[in-house]
């Protein structure tokens, strides 16, 4: 048997998120930039030769809607293999929080199972598959941070500083489908170029302590959205305010704020109310698996 212990599946953020369109298809056109953060969850993988799918570890939901086993098993009908996996999860990414872990344990099981079952397939293959999963895993593949376009699959590596967050988690999952089927969700913001929102990411720290002309530009449209529907993101949003421009990640309900410095960030999450979570991360230049 062969075996890749405590590989991780870290966290991202999204730090701005404009839906400029809807298709006929029902999905959204979006435009957002990702960057990845040192919080991870942890996977186990061992090789089996009967071709079964195993899971173990922490479980949200139900097996079969379950991303880790729905990306094992879209790799064996993708590749024709006869091989299979036993994959135990170590959550440590609150579900329903933005914060992408689903997303980013299905990379690194295709990641992972690429490397164990011999496929050799390139990221590219395995993005086309990611994408089937859902919009955030082709980013989770790419491995760097990226300003996103399409529904999230067309991906631009971008440069940005070296940054602490404070992320704040109220403690409730959201989902993902009510936020974008809200009646009052804006869907026509006006596209943001690359090469402006590059000029921006230079100055993130300028943003971070409050340059007025930067929050008015990355914002997050799926934002007010959420602090209507759960009182309690408004609340932890206001919170960090105190600290800088504090948003909200993906569909909710995690929210941060950046900081010059990891004690900035400490003092932001230094008194956060009974049931919350919080952490103090930095951003990562790649994926700690990039060169599997």
């Amino acid at each position: 048997m062969e075996f890749a212990l405590a590989l991780p599946a870290p966290a991202k953020l999204n730090l701005f998120l404009r839906v400029t369109g809807r298709r006929a298809d029902g999905y959204h056109e979006l435009q957002t930039a990702y960057t990845l953060i040192d919080l991870a969850d942890l996977l186990d993988f061992e090789r089996r030769d009967d071709g079964l799918i195993e899971r173990q570890g922490d479980l949200v939901g139900d097996l079969d809607s379950d991303l880790v086993v729905r990306a094992a098993r879209a790799l064996q009908t993708h590749s024709g293999t006869t091989l299979g996996a036993a994959i135990s999860v170590t959550k440590r990414i609150p579900a329903g929080s933005g914060l992408g872990g689903g997303s980013s344990d299905a990379a690194t099981t295709l990641i992972a199972l690429n490397r164990l079952w011999n496929l050799n397939l390139s990221r590219s293959q395995l993005s086309a598959i990611g994408l089937q999963l859902g919009a955030d895993v082709p980013f989770f593949l790419h491995g760097r941070a990226a300003f996103a376009e399409g529904i999230g699959e067309q991906l631009t590596t971008v440069e940005l500083p070296p940054l602490w967050f404070a992320i704040v988690w109220p403690g409730v999952s959201v989902s993902t489908k009510e936020i974008f089927a809200d009646a009052g969700l804006t869907r026509n913001s006006k596209a943001t170029k690359i090469a402006d929102f590059s000029a921006m990411a230079g100055q993130w720290v300028g943003q971070a302590i409050g340059n007025s002309d930067l929050t008015s530009s990355l914002v997050n449209d799926l934002e007010p959205v959420a602090r209507r529907r759960y009182p309690v993101i408004d609340e932890a949003i206001k919170r960090l305010e105190r600290f800088g421009a504090a948003r909200m990640t993906g569909s909710g309900s995690a929210v941060f704020v950046a900081t010059r410095a990891r004690e900035q960030a400490e003092l932001a999450v230094a008194d956060v109310p009974s049931g919350w979570s919080s952490w103090v991360v930095s951003t990562l230049v790649e994926h700690p698996l990039a060169v599997w």
